[in-house]
């Protein structure tokens, strides 16, 4: 959500008619009290946001709500555009149901929903949102739009490896993620970035896309677990063109947070989600497979 800037608090603290000099003069209201008021209006804009969320839609369909204030304003020093956030919770309807909110302190309320405040609101001074990837560490390249050259029915193996790596990222943009793709290196084998923004159950996916004609190894995917591990990825996924072997699967639901997409299920996926019709290619030794 926006939040208003410390400017929403009046400066005069009240108005007086001087009779002498036929003029109205103000008495500034004091620092502190301004600070103090804005704090006080940003907890209750805070608090107001979630209750409107709650009561717009039925009881049933929504059982929690996580909301992340900021302002918008300039840098001090940089003059450009950025967006400091002042709080970030997450709360459920059962635990925001049990406040009165017409007899409790704003402020108080926060902290009892075990929010995220900026200790200087007034000072713009920002927190770290409850999800707030770092993708600092990744490179990113300029999005390409793969998927509009696949006229006819394209055959996936033999799409340039750039190519196929920019219409996976189209697949998980599709489905609802951020997606970027990552510039070459032979450090860590990523080849794509996705981002869940779900408070709860999101964070930041590596991806790796194989346009393989044959079985994938167990090494790969054990390589893949070693790079989430490195750059603390919270998921993990395998694209390829082919197929992993049982060895494979049985890592990948061992480890939990490793997802595996063969060939015939990423055909499926491009159908569902960006209504491709494409040709896997032919596999070498598919028959063989267990």
């Amino acid at each position: 959500m926006e939040l208003p800037g410390i400017d929403v608090v009046p400066t005069a603290a009240e108005y007086r008619y001087v009779r002498a000099k036929d003029e109205i003069v103000a008495k500034p209201r004091p620092a502190r009290e301004i600070n103090q008021r804005y704090s006080n209006v940003v907890a209750q804009l805070v608090l107001r946001t979630m209750r409107d969320v709650f009561e717009v839609a039925g009881h049933g369909l929504i059982s929690e709500v996580a909301v992340t204030a900021r302002v918008s304003t300039r840098n001090r020093a940089t003059g450009r555009p950025e967006q400091p956030c002042l709080v970030s919770l997450i709360t459920s309807r059962e635990q925001f149901g049990e406040l009165v909110l017409t007899d409790l302190d704003p402020g108080e309320c926060l902290r009892h929903l075990n929010a995220l405040v900026s200790k200087h609101p007034w000072d713009l001074e920002a927190i770290r949102p409850v999800f707030d990837p770092d993708l600092s560490r990744y490179k990113f390249v300029d999005a390409r739009d793969a998927a509009a050259g696949l006229d006819g029915r394209r055959v996936l193996v033999e799409m340039d490896p750039t190519e196929f790596e920019h219409l996976v990222r189209q697949l998980f943009e599709a489905m609802g993620l951020k997606s970027w793709v990552t510039q070459a290196s032979r450090d860590d084998g990523v080849d794509g970035v996705a981002v869940n923004e779900d408070p709860i159950m999101g964070g930041v996916c590596v991806i790796q896309a194989k346009r393989y004609r044959g079985v994938v190894s167990t090494e790969a995917v054990r390589a893949l677990a070693g790079t989430m591990g490195q750059l603390k990825a919270s998921r993990g996924v395998l694209v390829t063109t082919s197929w992993f072997g049982k060895q494979s699967h049985e890592f990948a639901a061992e480890h939990g947070r490793i997802q595996l997409i063969e060939g015939t299920h990423l055909k499926q996926m491009l159908q569902e989600h960006l209504g491709l019709d494409v040709l896997i290619g032919e596999l070498k030794g598919r028959a063989r497979r267990s």
